[in-house]
């Protein structure tokens, strides 16, 4: 079964790379330039313009210039660089219980309850519960493997 390593944003940056921002809360560069050398069809993004009109796909699959130009969630994966950043293993309630096949109520409850400590490995912003992947882990093993 494979894992699905769901795309939460991308931001294009210069010199045709990406930064591609992953649910799990990796964060990953991507060099565009190989694939304009390598395939035809890729060098329309070498117009400014549209290669900053990248966006994600919907559902997180991938990501998307126009209708003849995307990326899958894998390549960007498998091809992209990891990049360190503050905010690595830092991940939405809603994207760990999706990633974990829990409730986002569970997540609160384990919050209440101490068995994620507030503070320490779970804070929340405004309305938005953020929880580090390593008490995701610590509390309840590795991510379930999601279809697609």
């Amino acid at each position: 079964m494979p894992v699905f390593h769901k795309v939460k944003e991308v931001v294009p940056l210069q010199d045709m790379r990406l930064c591609v921002r992953f649910a799990n809360g990796s964060t990953k560069e991507y060099d565009v330039e190989k694939l304009v050398s390598r395939f035809s069809q890729f060098a329309a993004l070498e117009d400014e313009h549209l290669f900053e009109e990248v966006q994600v796909d919907v559902g997180g699959y991938g990501i998307v210039w126009n209708d003849d130009l995307d990326l899958s969630c894998d390549e960007l994966w498998k091809n992209g660089v990891d990049v360190k950043t503050p905010f690595d293993g830092l991940m939405a309630f809603s994207d760990a219980s999706e990633l974990w096949g829990l409730s986002e109520s569970a997540l609160r409850k384990a919050v209440a309850y101490g068995k994620i400590e507030a503070g320490i490995d779970a804070r929340k912003f405004g309305k938005q519960w953020v929880v580090t992947q390593e008490a995701m882990r610590r509390e309840y093993g590795n991510p379930v493997e999601v279809l697609r």
